[in-house]
């Protein structure tokens, strides 16, 4: 049987279902499409009044075979539909879209499945939909569609950590929504900020929910104020702000629940328990993190960050001595995890340095034993003990000693003044003779005033660019900075802006509050981990440890 056959099985039985009288059907069925469709957005909300139209504009399209509107009826059903059902009615539409012949239409029907496929949690089969779906979609010259492809592509990069990714994409699809497209516009904006708390640039992220409770208002756009107060409700927790966080969270609920979003009641319930637990409020906490529970056993969702409540939960559960709890969280946690890897390969290496699989499941085995009334061996509690405690002690003593290390290195970079590198003796390197002695001078006169000028600051410097801009060729100005600062070129730009930064975070308290994401910005990185590696390099530790210490003395 056909695919797009498919329809005409399941349509009647749902319809039925529902209860759906069928009396006025033989009135409608001569109705062109625009009559069905209009009548299908006015009950948009009642799926049980939409459903004889649904059935009649899929009858109709069949009957003329019209594949265009055929397809546009299966997209319909899919959001009318059960969960359960959609992914039958994706299989048809893209059937009906590929008897078009048409690069729009194929794609777009590509991409509502890949829709489908990621609201189900099969993001391997999401991803080759989309990157089909970009296929035919980028050959047109349809730009709603094509950032249709990115903000999705972002979703699917956010749900497996790819944030700065995401961030890229989700930049781009502000940008064109914002002019005509209201909702996408909104909606781009609201997962922007989502990313920005996740790479921990919180200052942007609270910017960004700001910037998206005006618009919703001024859009008029009212059910989009809530994700935008959701997010920021995420952001104070992360701000140390908890009451805040559990305001801005409790005032949302509502309203995520009557949208049935099971995703954002997780999140939400997730980070007022957290909230209450950073408070000392444990009894509080306790049942918002047993709703999180709930939608992991209802909903199958679980989250990297929602990890966390099993860890809470087993660690809160051991100490009260309640086994069988204990023990029921020690098996979600593991149901969680394997949950997550068989939908996403990028593992949660945070959770598994908590609380190790290997040890989850050692102390699992001993916990049935407990429950079931066997005796334990206190061998076994003893030996585990003990390697619990080497363990932590281990890790304590390579903290320690790495602080140590780090706050050396800082002392030692607080006594001596960072300054403009200056010519110091030089390296004889071979070529360097080859070179007339008054280009090397000239060079070195305008290496000196390029520095001083702080045009180290911009973005994308190349040893080209350089050389282009000195009128000179890479290979001489190359040797020139080997031979008289004593580093190759990449090392040498990366060193003055880090040097840069070091003296101005210390003057300045406002970039003290900055992520690593503003500063990159700050000092012309192009990629966070790249002026992560290079501060550590020039500064011997890691920038949080010394804006710490700054932070601190003051």
């Amino acid at each position: 049987m056909k695919p797009f056959f498919i329809l005409m099985l399941f349509v009647p039985m749902w319809i039925q279902s529902q209860n759906t009288s069928f009396k006025g059907y033989d009135s409608i069925q001569n109705k062109d499409f625009v009559f069905l469709k209009d009548r299908i957005d006015q009950f948009k909300n009642d799926s049980t009044r939409a459903a004889i139209y649904l059935f009649a504009y899929i009858k109709k399209a069949k009957r003329e075979h019209n594949w265009q509107e055929l397809k546009n009826g299966y997209q319909n059903v899919i959001y009318h539909s059960p969960s359960s059902m959609r992914t039958v009615y994706a299989d048809s539409m893209v059937y009906a879209a590929k008897k078009t012949k048409d690069n729009a239409t194929i794609g777009s029907a590509f991409l509502t499945k890949g829709i489908v496929s990621f609201a189900n949690k099969k993001h391997e089969e999401a991803l080759d939909d989309y990157l089909i779906a970009n296929e035919y979609i980028s050959k047109t010259n349809d730009q709603y569609l094509i950032y249709k492809v990115k903000y999705n592509m972002a979703q699917l990069k956010n749900n497996m950590g790819f944030y700065d990714e995401a961030i890229s994409l989700l930049r781009e699809c502000v940008n064109y929504y914002k002019k005509n497209h209201d909702r996408p516009y909104l909606n781009s904006l609201h997962s922007l900020g989502l990313s920005y708390n996740k790479v921990g640039n919180y200052g942007l992220c609270s910017q960004t929910n700001e910037e998206g409770i005006k618009e919703s208002a001024k859009r008029a756009r009212p059910e989009m104020t809530a994700y935008f107060q959701h997010s920021e409700g995420v952001n104070q927790y992360f701000l140390n702000n908890y009451q805040k966080a559990i305001d801005n969270l409790k005032s949302t609920m509502s309203e995520i629940e009557r949208n049935n979003d099971f995703a954002n009641e997780a999140v939400g319930n997730f980070y007022i328990g957290k909230s209450y637990w950073e408070l000392k409020k444990y009894e509080r906490a306790i049942p918002y993190f047993n709703k999180v529970d709930q939608i992991l056993n209802s909903k199958q969702f679980i989250r990297r960050d929602l990890l966390q409540t099993y860890v809470v939960l087993i660690n809160y559960y051991k100490t009260k001595k309640e086994d069988k709890l204990h023990l029921y969280y020690v098996d979600q946690l593991l149901k969680a995890d394997q949950l997550l890897r068989e939908t996403n390969s990028y593992l949660v290496a945070k959770v598994n340095k908590e609380y190790d699989n290997k040890n989850i499941i050692i102390e699992n085995q001993k916990l049935e034993q407990q429950v079931n009334g066997r005796n334990s061996n206190k061998l076994i509690f003893i030996t585990l003990g003990t390697l619990v405690f080497l363990t932590l002690l281990f890790v304590s003593y390579r903290n320690f000693k790495m602080k140590s290390t780090y706050k050396k290195n800082y002392e030692a970079l607080m006594n001596k003044s960072v300054q403009p590198i200056k010519e110091i003796t030089p390296i004889q390197h071979a070529g360097i003779d080859d070179i007339n002695a008054a280009a090397v001078t000239e060079l070195i006169k305008q290496l000196e005033k390029w520095e001083q000028a702080k045009k180290f600051l911009e973005k994308e410097i190349t040893l080209v660019k350089l050389a282009a801009t000195f009128n000179s060729n890479t290979k001489y100005l190359s040797l020139i900075i080997y031979h008289h600062r004593h580093k190759k070129f990449t090392t040498y730009i990366n060193d003055l802006k880090i040097d840069y930064l070091i003296t101005t975070i210390k003057e300045s308290k406002a970039l003290q509050q900055y992520k690593n994401e503003a500063l990159a910005e700050e000092v012309g990185f192009s990629s966070i981990q790249r002026f992560a590696n290079a501060f550590k390099a020039r500064a011997n530790m890691p920038v949080a440890f010394y804006i710490a210490q700054l932070n601190k003395e003051e």
